[in-house]
């Protein structure tokens, strides 16, 4: 049985192995934003995966159970983040809401969808964490619903000092599966970055806007 502090490491393995993440330091991936990025992120690869579905939601289930016990809704990020939180939803037996990016634009113009009561104690679930900022979106909706967002939760983090500032700055708990460091010790023991390519890795997390210019 796997326990909570083995899951960066194994969620990081399995993404490598079916390329959800992908290290690429020597010829960097471009962002929408222009930005160099020596990683690519896509975890919504993992959707076909079952096994490494089902320990993402039992991660997740985990979590949940010990630290937010009083959890009454999950809510799931649209669009990555709502199938994960859909089977965490059925493994709690809790209902499950999602929440969109912007309000439809017509009929209620809901922003959630599903049931979000004030009062109510959530869990939102995300699939990847950069800035924070449409997870924190996300939360600021919850809050606006007149409910209470208990934490956000993201199978993987970039741990971009951005992101990391916006959350403490928000008030809201963060926590994710794996992250960044995680993904860099698990590539280097399995030969896909050498040594010498850890520097750069690091050097992009603390400045993502300087890497290959």
């Amino acid at each position: 049985m796997t326990t909570l502090a083995e899951i960066p490491a194994r969620i990081a393995s399995h993404l490598l192995e079916i390329g959800a993440v992908a290290l690429r330091p020597k010829q960097p991936f471009t962002w929408t934003s222009g930005i160099k990025s020596p990683i690519y992120c896509d975890n919504r690869l993992t959707m076909s995966y079952p096994e490494i579905r089902e320990l993402i939601a039992e991660s997740f289930a985990a979590i949940i159970r010990a630290q937010y016990p009083d959890a009454e809704v999950i809510a799931g990020t649209a669009t990555a983040g709502i199938p994960h939180a859909a089977w965490v939803a059925q493994k709690l037996n809790l209902p499950m809401a999602y929440i969109r990016d912007k309000a439809k634009g017509h009929g209620k113009e809901n922003l959630i969808e599903g049931i979000i009561k004030p009062g109510q104690k959530v869990v939102v679930i995300e699939d990847l964490i950069s800035t924070g900022g449409s997870s924190l979106k996300a939360a600021i909706a919850v809050k606006e619903a007149g409910a209470e967002p208990l934490a956000v939760l993201a199978i993987f983090s970039y741990q971009l000092d951005k992101g990391v500032q916006a959350f403490a700055e928000a008030g809201i708990p963060l926590q994710t599966l794996s992250n960044y460091a995680a993904l860099m010790e698990v590539a280097l023991e399995k030969g896909a970055i050498q040594q010498d390519d850890v520097e750069a890795l690091k050097a992009w997390r603390e400045d993502p806007s300087s890497f290959g210019n």
